[in-house]
């Protein structure tokens, strides 16, 4: 008998062959997959050491259609995402990972909120796994995110769709909030007049260094007519699951970067490169002269 983790064991009747237990493998005692197994039991969630017997096979949830959810047992803001919409396996894994550290924790903190092993976790973030639909909704509760969110299911969607808070706070946020929030890197959404005078709001990647946005561009592109305007700046972040999140904008003008020495540091101490692609080695600043920002929670927060 050999397992992967995720695997479920089920106990049959050896005269009936009808199952009358099964649990989720989430720890492994052989690198080879032989028993025991580390089992989490679906009628009790307990976890046990188990040395199957004649009676127990191993069931593979991968090679199998996904098991309905009971739907009571979501809770409030959690959904469950249709089978249609799992996607790749592996990428489930590496939302769970970005979900964890955008929340601060460990591997070993977000598991024993989610209650697995830390070792099942490690698996789940590296390896192409389909967790299954019991795992997926402790992961959900435990990152405080939604099991549609963890499978992909609302790539397409535009943010904001939950409900709003019963009784929201909003308050502004103080310069020092603003640029916490901006951090080193990310994605924001940049404000320019085109030279017909029309608006235009474009994603960017974007860098803040020593207290100056830049991002990358090419001549030729509407971003790059940013350059010698004021222009705005906005990022922001949306929790879907408990309907908050935060917004800030950025104000100042901006200005292309020439001095060949700045252009270099910036190009080596890039985050990453422009999500859009081709060759883009134009850098672009802001400087800003307004830093605003408002954050919304719960009223007792």
């Amino acid at each position: 008998m050999r397992a992967h983790l995720g695997d479920q064991l089920v106990i049959e009747s050896p005269t009936t062959g009808a199952a009358r237990r099964d649990g989720e493998i989430i720890g492994l005692r052989h690198e080879d997959g032989t028993p025991p197994y580390d089992v989490r039991w679906s009628d009790t969630d307990e976890v046990t050491l188990v040395f199957p017997g004649p009676d127990a096979h191993i069931r593979h949830p991968e090679h199998e259609q996904p098991a309905p959810v009971d739907e009571r047992r979501l809770g409030a803001g959690i959904t469950a995402a249709p089978p249609a919409e799992v996607g790749n396996p592996g990428d489930i894994g590496r939302r769970v990972a970005v979900e964890r550290r955008r929340r601060g924790l460990s591997r070993v903190e977000a598991a024993s909120r989610a209650r697995m092993s830390p070792d099942y976790l490690a698996y789940l973030e590296e390896s192409p796994a389909e967790p299954t639909p019991a795992t997926l909704l402790r992961l959900a509760d435990a990152l405080g995110t939604t099991v549609a969110a963890l499978r992909g299911g609302g790539m397409d969607l535009p943010p904001g769709q939950g409900h709003a808070l019963l009784h929201p706070r909003l308050r502004d946020l103080s310069p020092d909030e603003c640029r916490t929030l901006l951090s080193t890197h990310g994605v924001g959404r940049l404000a320019v007049s085109t030279p017909d005078g029309r608006p235009l709001v474009v994603p960017v990647n974007y860098e803040v260094v020593e207290d100056t946005i830049v991002f990358r561009t090419a001549p030729d592109s509407v971003t790059a007519t940013a350059a010698e305007t004021e222009v705005a700046f906005e990022v922001d972040h949306l929790d879907e699951a408990m309907s908050q999140g935060w917004s800030v904008l950025a104000v100042g003008p901006a200005s292309v970067v020439t001095e060949p020495e700045a252009v270099r540091s910036l190009s080596r101490h890039a985050h990453t490169t422009p999500w859009a692609g081709g060759q883009r080695d134009m850098w672009v600043s802001i400087r800003p002269t307004s830093l605003t920002g408002r954050r919304i929670t719960p009223a007792d927060r």
